[in-house]
């Protein structure tokens, strides 16, 4: 008895000294409802509880509240997971350090989260847990331990070889060959049916047709649809074949003719630019002529840009004015396919076919695959748990999920407001420096201009740099629209500086700033060459431009036409002002501040690669480029994308 008492003493000791090193693991693990109001709380080891607080509620704006697709958040040396529950309205929260990378944090989520709600269902439903709280400390204790010692154990376990047909991959395999062999079964079905009947045709005089429909066979194989098939070109050939029509002659093609020029080739006048030009001429162009033209212009553009309504969907409008609900058509008509009975939960399981299909059309509009799957995550833990009584309650909330969503996305955390700070950096007796970067050929030195003619339209002076000393006639370009902006706003109001090619463009944008703050320009645009993101050398020459004159604000113009590119071109360009960076003065990051995104009246609703960009950086898209000239230049219109999505 002594003995038996000893060991069991032994062993609570034992477990209590687990239980200890189990609960030094964990930070702070609290429940908690959207509300606000904690049902349960419990401490580990929490050695800093100020900063584990913290660290939950960084997690619940960045999670619940922003959006974000990840249902963990990382506040300095604190790692923070969340675990919501739709149907009452409950988030478990569990906080550990960031070192530990513990793996049984899913697990540990979901058995407290299933154990939870069977506890304490009745009080929840009923709305007096709000009011009396719980007693959950021994239940988490004994789960907490439960699940360490299984952990344990499988890491002491010997590693078994995964089979391959216990994969994912297995699976997704297996579906596309089940689902190719029953569509190869229903080809040669059909394809059994016409030989037979083409056999009947073809021998219906020799043989009559059989006059039981047991007589016909259901399908053939593969050995008498050949069989068909040849009887059938030998029933064809006895017809004889038609006699061979006469070929016309084709008259020769006659050899290549020297080309003879209108001034006979002695005469380079007419294309010779190397001279100066004459006062009312720019390379050629009558600049009196493009006054006449550009006077049309002036004035269209002051104030702040509007938004871009060129995707915005016809059938919402239409379902607007009549007030019909147009849930069960267009893209989330696929959910009619899922059987709902009154006030049923929705499952992982309903959810499968909604999600995939979602994801296939989200890159179809040339959303990023990885960034389908992160919003798709995003959906799944926003509808499961929630329950609907009607087929038409799910296609409208799953459409207002996604849609609230995407709205979180594409609405910047801060606003880019550039009048407002050229205004702000006046004030302060300094011009306002905004650089332009991207890859090759996207429209940087176009859309520079556009924004050039905006701001020379709201009254302010402007001093476009040639900062592009790389590719061969960027500073001619410039030098156009410079010149042709120059006949609408005379007296310097638009000046160009640049230093000609093969100068260091970091260098030579630090000049021209300075050159701005001595000629009181208001603003500074500094045009940078293209360059593909891979381009490590070019890549760095960015970085020191950046952060050698640090611009007020650095935008990348990206095209709308790409998807998945899109996102490697932009995380490539912000990595690399970021590793810059620390070189820098302490204190100071240098990123992508704002997207400028081309070409956008060539995609129809093809608008994904706003919601790419959007998310990959959180920064907003200033402006979208929407044709050729210079007022065809917008802002983002949020809800005509979302509706373009959504179509």
């Amino acid at each position: 008895a002594v003995v038996s008492t000893q060991s069991a003493h032994y062993g609570r000791e034992r477990i209590q000294i687990l239980f200890e090193h189990i609960v030094d693991m964990l930070e702070l693990f609290t429940i908690f409802g959207k509300g606000g109001i904690v049902l349960f709380c419990f401490q580990g080891a929490c050695t800093q509880l100020v900063l584990s607080t913290t660290a939950i509620n960084e997690a619940i704006k960045n999670i619940l509240i922003q959006g974000a697709s990840s249902n963990s958040h990382v506040h300095k040396n604190l790692s923070v997971q969340l675990k919501q529950d739709n149907e009452f309205e409950l988030v478990f929260a569990v906080a550990v350090q960031k070192m530990l990378q513990l793996s049984y944090l899913d697990k540990l989520l979901d058995e407290i989260h299933l154990e939870f709600r069977d506890r304490y269902k009745n009080e929840l439903r009923d709305g007096t847990l709000w009011l009396n709280g719980c007693d959950f400390d021994s239940d988490f204790r004994g789960i907490l331990t439960k699940i360490e010692n299984q952990n344990r154990i499988q890491k002491a376990a010997p590693r078994a070889m995964k089979q391959f047909t216990e994969s994912k991959k297995f699976e997704k395999t297996a579906t596309a060959n089940k689902a190719m062999f029953e569509q190869d079964k229903s080809v040669a079905s059909t394809a059994a049916r016409l030989a037979s009947s083409v056999i009947s045709t073809v021998s219906g005089s020799e043989k009559p047709a059989p006059t039981t429909p047991a007589a016909q066979p259901a399908e053939m194989s593969e050995i008498e649809i050949a069989r068909a098939n040849m009887k059938k070109k030998m029933a064809g050939g006895r017809k004889g074949k038609k006699p061979a029509e006469p070929k016309e002659k084709v008259p020769k093609k006659k050899g290549k003719e020297a080309r003879h020029w209108d001034m006979g080739g002695k005469s380079t006048e007419g294309i010779d630019f190397s001279s100066p030009a004459p006062d009312s001429t720019t390379n050629g162009h009558d600049t009196r002529q493009w006054g006449e033209e550009g006077a049309k212009l002036k004035g269209c553009m002051s104030g702040d840009l509007s938004g871009f309504e060129g995707h915005q969907s016809d059938e919402e409008e239409e379902d607007v004015k009549g007030g019909t609900n147009n849930a069960n058509t267009g893209m989330f008509s696929f959910l009619k396919n899922i059987n709902l009975s009154t006030q049923q939960t929705i499952t992982s399981e309903y959810l499968e076919p909604v999600l995939d299909k979602l994801k296939e059309h989200l890159t179809s509009k040339n959303v990023a695959s990885e960034i389908s799957e992160q919003l798709c995550s995003s959906l799944e833990s926003s509808l499961v748990g929630k329950s609907y009584s009607t087929f038409t309650g799910l296609s409208a909330t799953a459409k207002s999920a996604l849609s609230e969503s995407l709205t979180k996305i594409l609405s910047p955390k801060r606003r880019v407001n550039v009048l407002r700070d050229v205004m702000d950096a006046k004030s302060k007796g300094r011009p306002y420096v905004i650089t332009f970067c991207g890859v090759n050929g996207v429209g940087k030195s176009t859309n520079l201009a556009k924004v050039c003619f905006w701001l020379l339209d709201n009254g302010y002076r402007v001093l476009v740099v040639g900062g592009d000393t790389f590719r061969a006639g960027a500073v001619e370009q410039l030098r156009t629209h410079v010149t042709r902006l120059s006949v609408l706003y005379p007296n310097e109001q638009v000046q160009l500086y640049e230093r000609g090619y093969g100068k260091d463009p970091a260098g030579l944008a630090y000049e021209a700033i300075k050159y701005a703050r001595e000629r009181r320009y208001d603003v500074v645009l500094v045009d940078t060459a293209g360059r593909m993101q891979d381009n490590e050398p070019l890549m760095r020459a960015l970085s020191k431009l950046v952060a050698l004159n640090k611009p007020d604000l650095t935008l990348f113009v990206g095209e709308a036409l790409v998807g998945n590119e899109a996102v490697d071109q932009l995380v490539k360009f912000n990595q690399s002002l970021i590793d810059n960076s620390h070189s820098a003065e302490a204190g100071t990051k240098s990123v992508i501040d704002g997207i400028l995104l081309t070409k956008f009246d060539c995609i129809d609703d093809k608008v994904g690669a706003a919601i790419s960009m959007t998310y990959i950086t959180g920064q907003p898209i200033v402006f979208v480029g929407t044709g050729q000239q210079y007022p065809d230049l917008k802002s983002l219109n949020v809800k005509s994308v979302v509706s373009a999505l959504l179509r």
